[in-house]
């Protein structure tokens, strides 16, 4: 194991990393996605969508979160995990287009009434590989099936090797109010290893565009832990993201998981940097951006002080969705399109994760939900624990025995025990009505989580997770 600069990593030594940088869940959902069952039926999803509309599951009048999944990719990414359709034959968007529509069609059939969206997100894939006209014509569907909530949050993942200022002008028509530009790395080395070029001077000029076109937010995605990447052309990297000053900044860590993600296996897994350089990198960037001005949300976001979403941390709304971090708790999300996740009242629920699964089930005039879950009593109590600690760093105690009408420290009595170590290790402190993650272990967060995941606790099958670092 690469020696670790303690300066730079107060309180991280090597026997801290060895016991704590584990495979582990990112924790957008608990339940989480690997638990979902193929038990879990459409007819259980549509009771959900029929209570919603009947108001009989919390948040039923609360406006609705709504993703839409564009799957297709002009070129692959080597580093990507993402449910994709690698392509170069545009024409293929018409017919998933015109099959999104009915999917669309089917689910407000459900809900019965219009439903007001507070939050419309278009990911992928690479939305803007759909032209113009397609844009436009699927926000016009959107647009006649809901209605978008005053101050609404349109967002838009883009791929900044395909817009133009004419493109970010139509987008800003359309209604979009915030944009997320994929950049991951600027070192043109990395970027070769991934294969995914793209020069700085190309994002600066978009991100210039985006606010003369008056974009209410931009956000910027970085991954650490790329091929060829070192902690010092990773700190090059965010001194030019904070030059660029995004409302937002989105850090992951690479997960390297090849066997279960196809284009990974081009990258070399000689060129990827170990944990102790991956660790610095995190370091580097925590003390980067929080050094330009910007709040650390959590485990991986950043943002202006001023942005709604460090404004929902200082007031404790913040929330964790599959998108990650999100201003908006407790909000149903709906998802559309092929792969798309969504949460409804006490379920999750995933459509077909192949074109032709998806299009024959709504062809049949059946909404495509392939699995999913039906949350329990102990699935709720432990969402809450564990959000909690991904989003405020804290749990207290009261605020989850009134909501569940349990004794905290009767139901985790075995968990308490367990988190004894990790506070004796400086991650932790367990004080008698709450529990305070500390500077130090918002490294290792996802850790502290997994404490309280009653399904990893009972087979510890980690494998499908990306490490913690």
């Amino acid at each position: 194991m690469e020696t670790i600069n303690t300066a730079a990593l107060p309180g991280i030594t090597e026997d801290v990393l060895r016991r704590f940088d584990v495979s582990g869940p990112r924790y957008t959902s608990y339940p989480t996605a690997d638990r979902f069952v193929e038990a879990f039926t459409v007819e259980q999803y549509k009771q959900a969508l029929n209570q919603r509309a009947d108001g009989g599951v919390v948040g039923g009048g609360a406006p609705l979160s709504l993703y839409i999944h564009i799957p297709f990719c002009e070129s692959v990414c080597y580093y990507c995990a993402c449910n994709k359709v690698i392509t170069k034959h545009h024409e293929r968007a018409a017919e998933y287009l015109a099959v999104l529509v009915q999917e669309m069609d089917l689910t407000v059939a459900e809900l019965r009434r219009p439903q007001s969206i507070s939050q419309l997100h278009f990911g992928g894939g690479s939305p803007t590989f759909l032209n113009d006209d397609e844009l436009t014509g699927l926000m016009d569907a959107i647009k006649q099936r809901f209605k978008l909530a005053p101050g609404a949050e349109v967002s838009i993942e883009v791929d900044p090797r395909t817009v133009t200022e004419a493109r970010l002008k139509h987008l800003r028509q359309l209604g979009f109010n915030r944009l997320s530009f994929g950049v991951q790395d600027f070192d043109p080395e990395v970027q070769k290893a991934v294969h995914r070029v793209q020069s700085y001077e190309m994002v600066e000029s978009l991100m210039q565009q985006a606010r003369a076109l008056g974009f209410e937010s931009t956000n910027v995605d970085l991954i650490y832990g790329l091929p060829q990447q070192t902690p010092e052309s990773f700190q090059r990297t965010i001194q030019q993201v904070a030059t660029l000053r995004p409302d937002r900044i989105a850090l992951y860590g690479y997960a390297h998981l090849p066997t279960r993600f196809k284009p990974q296996r081009r990258i070399d897994a000689s060129q990827l940097p170990v944990a102790a350089s991956k660790l610095t990198m995190l370091s580097t960037a925590l003390s980067g951006f929080v050094g330009h001005g910007y709040a650390y949300i959590g485990m991986d976001h950043f943002a202006l002080p001023n942005d709604s979403l460090a404004v929902a941390k200082r007031q404790g709304r913040l929330h964790r969705n599959f998108q990650g971090y999100s201003t908006q708790p407790d909000c149903d999300l709906i998802g559309l399109g092929v792969s798309a996740i969504g949460r409804v009242g006490a379920t999750y629920s995933q459509n077909a994760k192949t074109l032709p699964e998806y299009y024959d089930a709504i062809r049949q005039g059946q909404l495509p939900i392939q699995r999913g879950l039906a949350l329990s009593r102990d699935d709720l109590v432990r969402r809450a624990m564990i959000m909690a600690l991904m989003c405020q760093g804290r749990v207290e105690f009261e605020s989850i025995e009134l909501a569940h009408l349990i004794k905290v420290r009767e139901y985790f009595r075995a968990e308490l025990e367990q988190l004894l170590s990790m506070q004796e290790t400086g991650l932790v402190v367990v004080e008698p009505e709450a529990i305070q993650v500390t500077p130090l272990g918002w490294y290792f967060v996802r850790a502290v989580a997994m404490v309280f995941d009653r399904y990893l606790q009972a087979d510890r099958t980690r494998a499908q997770f990306s490490r913690i670092i």
